[in-house]
């Protein structure tokens, strides 16, 4: 199982730090420390600590999904068979490398995971249900919900 990761001590200007490059992670050192209140060369330092820490991940391009042909958003419940430990690790492991599977959280309810998955229409969602959701490690069922509408969405 994942190791708990332990909680980073962050004070006021951390937080404001992270709330502008969540807001705009391409903006410059020197906006940012602008923005914050800080000097550019003590910002660098936060964010480089911060970065360290693992409180940020990363950086990346958030990309508009119907742009690219990736409107069709799906989530699927899906029950193992088995539980144990070792089954759960053989599951997360496998279903990591289904790119079209956007997010999986092991869920405590009547299923074990809800799994977003995002392709391009309900034909290819149909194919990455049969041939690789329900092909990995122990899966015993699934059951799908279909996104009529985004209302809201995380940017990643």
């Amino acid at each position: 199982m994942a190791e708990l990761s332990k909680i980073v001590d962050l004070d006021e200007f951390d937080r404001k730090i992270l709330n502008e490059l969540r807001r705009d992670g391409r903006m410059t050192f020197t906006d940012l420390a602008k923005n914050v209140g800080l000097s550019k060369t003590p910002c660098q330092m936060r964010v480089r600590r911060l970065v360290d820490a693992g409180v940020i991940l990363g950086f990346r391009a958030v990309i508009d999904p119907a742009k690219v042909g990736l409107e069709h958003v799906a989530f699927a419940e899906v029950k193992l068979s088995d539980t144990r430990e070792t089954a759960l690790e053989e599951f997360n492991a496998a279903v990591r490398g289904i790119p079209e599977v956007e997010e999986c959280h092991m869920i405590a309810s009547s299923f074990d995971y809800l799994l977003k998955v995002r392709t391009p229409d309900i034909r290819r969602y149909r194919s990455v249900l049969g041939e690789k959701i329900s092909s990995l490690p122990f899966v015993a069922s699934t059951s799908t919900f279909v996104a009529m509408e985004t209302v809201r969405e995380a940017a990643n």
